[in-house]
C-alpha cells in the first residue's frame, strides 16, 4: 500500500538561501550609510536678517518713477522701476555701500 501524502508529490532539493550575497549586500549598504552619515555636510549660507528703506524719487534717463530700497544691515542699495506696460519690476542698478564707503574715504572713485 502506498502512502497517500507521497504518492503526488516529488521530493525538491530545498534551495540554499545565498546568505554570502546577502551579506555582501548587507555589508554594502551599512557602508553607504556610514558614508552618508559621516560625510561632510552641506550648510546654506546664512545671511543676517535684513531691515529695509524704501526711498521713491527719480534718475536721470528713467521714464517713470524710481524706488531706491536700501538694506541696512547688509548695507546694500538696489535702484528699481516700475513698467505698467509689462507689470513688472527692472533692477536699474546695485551699490554695495561698504564698498563705495571704503573707496570714497581713500579719495579715489568708485563708477
Amino acid at each position: 500500500m502506498r502512502n497517500e501524502r507521497t504518492e503526488g508529490t516529488r521530493h525538491r532539493p530545498r534551495r540554499r538561501p545565498r546568505v554570502a550575497g546577502l551579506l555582501a549586500l548587507n555589508g554594502l549598504l551599512l557602508l553607504l550609510l556610514g558614508a552618508v552619515t559621516f560625510g561632510p555636510r552641506a550648510e546654506a549660507q546664512t545671511r543676517a536678517r535684513a531691515e529695509y528703506t524704501m526711498i521713491a524719487g527719480g534718475a536721470n534717463g528713467a521714464l517713470g518713477g524710481v524706488v531706491y530700497i536700501v538694506d541696512v544691515t547688509n548695507q546694500e542699495l538696489l535702484a528699481m522701476t516700475y513698467d505698467s506696460s509689462q507689470t513688472e519690476f527692472y533692477g536699474i542698478g546695485y551699490r554695495n555701500l561698504v564698498t563705495d564707503t571704503v573707496t570714497a574715504t581713500r579719495g579715489g572713485t568708485n563708477r
